[in-house]
């Protein structure tokens, strides 16, 4: 396994971590992502050990905190070998204070969290989504006290923009608090986006990124294909309208690409399109799911070879898309690119 800093910090994690999403199966759109119960989450977990995979992302929204529960019961005995990532700011309830970013909020969220996965302490504390309601002073504040009493290591973000967290990094500088390091993305041969302003912030500020649904909200496993119906036992049925958007044309020109890559390595199309994302920039770890051990057995082999610079470029050119406003003109212009040569992405 191969280990990198998390972004700026000394923190090293797994190029692969293991995402506990399908833990618990609770609600409708857990239930159609994995019904995976205590037992099977430490069989699961003692696969990932074995490999190298010693970080554990969650989330206390997934399956309404069952998830963060299976994960415990799965790490107990063995908490000192695993680092556990886990995620709050979304809705846990229907209560003026069960959303959100504040004080109150966050040091609930954070001993709720610390009940359900059986732990003292949690490695990566990430805010789910921005709180455009709460001071960022407040949160920033309220992440050092937790980060000072032992109960939070570091400090992450998941799908805030570019100027919500370097807003946040500037307040944290001013004060002395802890800066965010991680930045939890969707990312994928389908999902370029990410690139665009993320990207290059991350490079700049030190912001590893830990990347979510590798496989386009389950798109790239190898089972779509062009002119072919949706396999009977994809979540796609259930889940698509929760998923990243993608085009149908363009889905299937990147799956014909990878197709090809994964004939000319004898890998298959989900470790070629994971093998991709870890060469990427930026990228300290990409998150991996798995419904059953075939699905992580499978995934573990994404990682131990690496693409030709031929192949990545045919994936790279099936996957391009238009750059938006204002990026095109440092694609397209020279004057532009010349001011900008270190640009990522």
């Amino acid at each position: 396994m191969e280990y990198r800093s998390l972004g700026r910090s000394g923190l090293k994690v797994p190029v692969l971590s293991f995402g506990a999403a399908t833990f618990g199966g609770v609600g409708q759109l857990f239930r159609a992502w994995g019904t995976t119960d205590a037992n099977e989450a430490r069989r699961l977990v003692d696969i990932c050990l074995d490999a190298g995979v010693n970080l554990f992302d969650t989330a206390d929204v997934y399956s309404n905190g069952a998830s963060e529960e299976a994960l415990g019961a799965a790490l107990k005995g063995r908490r000192d070998h695993a680092l556990i990532s886990t995620k709050t700011s979304l809705p846990m309830g229907n209560g003026p204070n069960d959303a959100g970013s504040s004080r109150f909020r966050l040091i609930r969220a954070v001993e709720d969290a610390l009940r359900r996965l059986g732990t003292d302490y949690i490695d990566l504390l990430q805010l789910h989504a921005f709180d455009a309601a709460t001071p960022v002073e407040e949160v920033l504040s309220t992440l050092d006290t937790l980060v000072r009493d032992g109960k939070v290591r570091y400090v992450g973000v998941s799908n805030f923009s570019g100027w919500q967290i370097m807003k946040a990094l500037a307040v944290a500088d001013r004060y002395g608090w802890p800066r965010y390091v991680a930045n939890q993305v969707y990312y994928s041969l389908i999902g370029r986006d990410y690139e665009w302003d993320l990207m290059p912030f991350g490079a700049d500020q030190g912001l590893g990124a830990l990347v979510w649904s590798p496989l386009g909200w389950g798109r790239l496993t190898g089972k779509i294909r062009r002119g072919a119906p949706l396999p009977e036992g994809s979540r796609l049925h259930e889940t698509a309208q929760y998923g990243p958007p993608v085009e149908d044309d363009y889905l299937y020109r990147v799956v014909d690409a990878l197709e090809a890559v994964a004939a000319e390595t004898g890998k298959t199309v989900p470790q070629v399109a994971i093998n991709w994302l870890i060469q990427r920039p930026t990228v300290s770890s990409v998150i991996i799911g798995a419904r059953n051990e075939d699905q992580l057995r499978q995934n573990l082999g994404a990682i131990g070879w690496t693409l030709s610079a031929e192949q990545i470029a045919t994936l790279d050119e099936a996957s391009a898309v238009a750059a938006p406003y204002p990026h095109f003109p440092y694609r397209r212009q020279e004057g532009f690119t010349r001011l900008n040569p270190g640009m990522v992405g």
